[in-house]
């Protein structure tokens, strides 16, 4: 189990610095606009979790919970757009 969360520390390290290596070279970014984007993919993976779980969520009240968790992570990602 220990090994699972260091190889997802490790990718998180590596996508970090791939943010700021296409940062450099198309400009300088602002901090500001480095949390937005990350905060932005944040919740695009977030999203795309939810959509798998109610592709296969059965129980009505589930799938409510879910579907109001989409639209609410829809509403935060188009404000961060």
């Amino acid at each position: 189990m220990a090994r699972g969360w260091e190889s997802k520390d490790v990718q998180s390290q590596v996508e970090d610095r791939k943010i700021v290596a296409e940062n450099s070279g198309k400009g300088k970014k602002s901090v500001e606009d480095i949390r937005r984007e990350t905060e932005r993919r944040g919740l695009q993976l977030s999203r795309t979790r939810i959509k798998n779980d109610l592709e296969s969520a059965t129980h009505p009240n589930h799938r409510k919970s879910l579907e109001a968790a989409l639209e609410h992570l829809d509403k935060k990602i188009s404000e961060l757009s």
